[in-house]
């Protein structure tokens, strides 16, 4: 079974029925422009948006975790109930799949040990908000994940949550959905399932591969 074979099997159904996978749902992503960003949003916030073009408006996020482990494996933006008939890899524009050799994907790194989805507006509200935080804080601006995604995340006592949906502009409907990646760091990729009509249906990104069952 090749890795879309497993994606496909998976994830093309409106459920994921695997005992390895428990999944949670997460709340709406709200996008503006349906051009969608996925990357590390400490260390590459300026990743460019995917050169699917996704619907316009609010989408419910599930997170699948590895039951064993309690880490996320999959984290999933869906679009429309369409059946899917096919699944690709998620491309930004500089990126051709015919490049690759064997089992290379193409994806975003992650150094922070957190992922995100969010809409090409509301990365632009990011960096307007870290640029703000920047020219008031000075000297004591300690970074966009200590003065920003921190406090979601841990408090005092540790981890309160793996994921969550935040608003970097108050004003803005747009949110991020962020979250912990699988075992931490690492370069992870995603993949869109298409409907009849060439439709994006849903789209998944990887941090654990986790085997459908045959």
């Amino acid at each position: 079974m090749t890795h879309l074979e497993n994606i496909a099997k998976l994830f093309s159904k409106n459920f994921v029925e695997n005992p390895v996978l428990e999944t949670f749902e997460a709340g709406k992503i709200h996008l503006s422009s349906g051009k969608l960003v996925a990357c590390d949003p400490v260390l590459t916030n300026d990743m460019p948006p995917f050169t699917t073009v996704f619907p316009v408006g609010e989408f419910p996020v599930l997170v699948h975790k590895e039951r064993e482990s309690n880490c996320i494996a999959y984290t999933e933006i869906v679009f429309a109930n369409s059946p899917i008939v096919n699944w690709e890899l998620a491309t930004t524009e500089s990126q051709k799949v015919q490049d690759l050799k064997g089992d290379e994907i193409f994806g975003y790194p992650v150094e922070s040990g957190m992922g995100c989805f969010m809409d090409l507006d509301t990365q632009a509200s990011l960096e307007k908000l870290e640029l703000r935080l920047f020219h008031r804080k000075g000297a004591d601006f300690m970074g966009i994940y200590e003065e920003f995604f921190h406090e979601h995340f841990f408090n005092e006592d540790g981890a309160i949550d793996q994921f969550a949906l935040l608003k970097p502009d108050d004003e803005a409907k747009g949110n991020i959905f962020a979250f912990e990646t699988g075992y931490g760091e690492g370069f992870y990729g995603s993949y869109i399932g298409f409907g009849p009509k060439g439709e994006p249906v849903k789209i998944i990104t990887e941090f654990i591969e986790v085997l459908a069952e045959k």
